[in-house]
């Protein structure tokens, strides 16, 4: 039972490591106290906790969809719990899973379940990556923006800063299974090589793997802060609009201007004499980019259809259209049989299509601006895909959704992380925070807090050249994880010889 309870422990450690809390030291000592409970079990027990570490990371961590469902989603409070701790369950079943793999694969010999823990995990995070649209949050890396590892983001991702973190744990924990056996020198030998990676990080941190411009420019960002329970009200329509025109009022001749996630909360094909409005107010090398949901017929979908969207108006052009949709917030899974079974299911703006892969970037005064509308930027190997060859990545967003959670706060947190995997600036906008300029080394140069309307002036760098994240991606860590489960067979590590005595 100690086990078990030390499992939902652990998991809810490892959200302490994230923003807000920022205890990224709790990271090793989590995976400590997993080891300590998983490397005795067969597979079924192995599935039961891993599920138990899921519900205490998940039930934390992700928390904040409670606010969406309960306040939002006009459901009531019993039935919001009821759905938050479904939701909890639901994603625990993937380190579930994971180590029920684990543990069917790497059998009883404690030296092979071992190696092939940190193999597994990434493993295992990378699927929750991308299987049912994905959930790419909570990884154990993403906490290490500010610590010892952050310097190999550039290099290798948060699933390889992550599989640093388990790895380097895993080889203190079996250190500790050395002394016990006396085997001293061995122990040693492995406690050296699990500090190497944060030994070595710090000088990493100061590598610069792409190249300034010369020449930044200056940017102004609005915060509107339009209450959640108004944004698709049409009678506050022109409320929002002329709050977001007064806020810009002195900053029309700034090269970029940055206004949020549906900032124009009417479709573009409604939108025509706002929009013109919008571009006569601009200066001559001035660029706005907002985002306005889209209306129209789809080719690939034959029919009419909406799409949450970003545009540039002025000196620039393009538009963008949204890839990785939220479930249940932007579209709503097996929607014949769940529509209108409870508020959540029908929410504002919750039938929006994806747009199509390999969207060419905005361009704002000449230089190429990759756009991620909200959730997208939580995906790492799609954020370092579509970063290559642009100078600048926008992110806009409605945090609103999770009201005074640790939600907003986790999502701030990743973006910086993709500024370091993709050594490019991050401008981020928000409705109602957090609004920031993250540099190219992650680091926030400018911020407007949460719950605040304002406007946020600075300078963004563009930006050239490509980090070994953004050329390779995650396929090296991913494969060093599967070559290191081919070699953990058991014709290569043998399990104990068992005799047996007649009777």
């Amino acid at each position: 039972m100690l086990q078990l309870l030390a499992l939902v422990v652990a998991g809810g450690l490892q959200t302490l490591t994230f923003a807000p809390f920022g205890y990224a030291w709790l990271a090793p000592l989590s995976i400590l106290l997993v080891l300590a409970a998983v490397i005795p079990g067969g597979p079924r027990r192995l599935f039961l906790k891993g599920w138990l570490l899921g519900l205490g990371l998940f039930g934390s961590g992700a928390s904040w969809v409670y606010i969406s469902i309960s306040q939002y989603g006009n459901t009531s409070a019993p039935l919001a719990v009821v759905l938050t701790v479904l939701f909890a369950a639901g994603l625990a079943l993937f380190p579930a899973l994971t180590f029920w793999a684990w543990g069917k694969l790497a059998g009883d010999r404690p030296a092979r379940r071992l190696i092939l823990f940190p193999a597994f995990w990434v493993l295992g995070d990378w699927v929750r990556s991308w299987l049912l649209t994905g959930f790419p949050w909570l990884y154990l890396g993403t906490a290490q923006v500010d610590g010892p590892l952050a310097g190999y983001a550039p290099v290798v991702g948060v699933h390889g800063v992550t599989f640093l973190i388990v790895a380097s744990s895993t080889a203190l924990f079996g250190a500790a299974l050395m002394v016990l056996r006396r085997r001293r020198v061995a122990a040693a030998v492995t406690v050296l090589l699990a500090v190497l990676p944060w030994l070595i990080g710090p000088a990493l941190r100061g590598v610069n793997w792409t190249q300034r411009d010369d020449k930044p420019m200056g940017i102004t960002a609005v915060q509107g802060n339009i209450p959640q329970q108004i944004k698709w009200d049409p009678d506050f329509l022109k409320q929002q609009i002329v709050t977001y025109l007064d806020l810009t009022k002195d900053d029309w001749d700034q090269d970029l201007i940055l206004w949020p996630e549906t900032a124009i909360p009417i479709t573009q094909d409604q939108a025509g004499p706002l929009i013109e409005n919008l571009a006569s107010r601009l200066g001559e090398k001035s660029t706005l980019i907002t985002g306005i949901p889209w209306h129209g017929f789809s080719d690939r979908l034959e029919d009419f259809t909406f799409r949450n969207s970003i545009m540039a108006i002025g000196n620039g052009n393009g538009m963008y259209y949204k890839q990785k949709l939220v479930p249940f917030g932007e579209y709503v899974p097996l929607q014949q049989y769940l529509r209108g079974l409870i508020g959540f299911f029908d929410l504002p703006m919750s039938s929006f299509s994806p747009g199509p892969s390999d969207q060419p970037p905005l361009i704002a005064n000449g230089h190429r601006v990759m756009p991620f509308i909200c959730y997208e930027i939580a995906y790492p190997d799609f954020v370092a895909r579509n970063a290559a060859d642009t100078d600048l990545l926008i992110t806009i967003s409605n945090d609103g959704w999770f009201g005074h959670s640790i939600g907003p706060l986790q999502h701030l947190q990743i973006a910086r992380m993709r500024a370091l995997e993709t050594g490019r600036f991050v401008l981020r906008g928000t409705n109602n925070g957090v609004t920031a300029i993250i540099d190219d080394h992650g680091q926030i140069t400018e911020r407007i807090p949460q719950f605040r309307q304002g406007v946020m002036r600075g300078e963004v760098y563009p930006v050239t050249g490509a980090t070994p994240f953004m050329t390779a991606g995650s396929w090296p860590i991913l494969i060093l994880a599967m070559i290191l489960v081919v070699f953990a067979r058991p014709r290569v590590i043998p399990e104990p010889s068992r005799q047996t005595h007649a009777g």
